[in-house]
C-alpha cells in the first residue's frame, strides 16, 4: 500500500515539476529523499526522566525509535562534556517518510497556534528545507493531557533538487502551505 502523498507526486507533482523545468529524463525530476526529525536538549537539564519523554513522544510522532546524539568534544561555557547526550533524533525514508509528511501537511501544520504560513527563509541554496515547531503537542500522536513538559523540535525535508527554486515549487506542489 503506497502513501497518499506518494501518489500524488507520482501523478500530479513529477510530471508538472517535468514540464515546467523541461527535465527530459523521468530520473532527474527531484523528489523529497529523507526527513530528519531532531530535538536539541538542555546541557544542564540533567533530568534522566526528560530525555526518555523526549525519546517517547518524538517515537509516537515518527513511529519508529529515536537515536540519542552526543556532543563531540567538551565545551565549559554551555557546560557541556564529551560524549554527553545533546540531542535525540530519527531520519525517516520510504513509506515512513511519506506518511509523515502526509500528516505534517494536513494535520500538524494547521494546528500551529497563530499560523501563517512557512517562511521560505528556512529554504537552503539546495531544495533543503526545515520547519521548527515550538510546541511538539502540535503534532496528532500527542496527547495534550499526558504532556509533562513542553519542548520543540526541528524538522529537516532533504531533497535532491539542486537549487532553492526547484526544491520550492516542489514542496508547494506536495501541498507545503508557504507564505504569500
Amino acid at each position: 500500500m503506497t502513501s497518499r502523498l506518494y501518489q500524488k507526486y507520482q501523478k500530479e507533482v513529477a510530471p508538472a515539476l517535468q514540464e515546467k523545468f523541461g527535465f527530459k529524463n523521468k530520473l532527474a525530476v527531484p523528489k523529497v529523499v529523507k526527513v530528519s526529525v531532531n530535538v536539541g536538549i538542555n546541557a544542564r537539564n540533567t533530568d534522566s526522566g526528560y530525555l526518555e519523554a523526549v525519546e517517547k513522544d518524538i517515537a509516537r510522532i515518527t513511529g519508529q525509535k529515536p537515536v540519542r546524539t552526543k556532543a563531540k568534544k567538551a565545551i565549559s561555557a554551555f557546560k557541556v562534556r564529551e560524549n554527553m547526550v545533546v540531542g535525540v533524533k530519527t531520519t525517516l525514508r520510504g513509506q515512513r517518510m511519506y506518511d509523515f509528511l502526509d500528516k505534517l501537511i494536513n494535520v500538524s501544520i494547521p494546528r500551529i497556534r497563530d499560523f501563517r504560513g512557512l517562511s521560505l527563509k528556512s529554504m537552503d541554496n539546495n531544495g533543503n528545507f526545515t520547519i521548527g515547531f515550538r510546541e511538539h503537542n502540535v503534532f496528532a500522536e500527542i496527547r495534550s493531557d499526558e504532556v509533562e513538559r513542553v519542548h520543540g523540535l526541528e524538522v529537516t525535508i532533504a531533497t535532491n533538487a539542486g537549487s532553492k527554486e526547484i526544491g520550492q515549487e516542489l514542496l508547494k506542489l506536495l501541498g507545503f502551505p508557504f507564505q504569500k
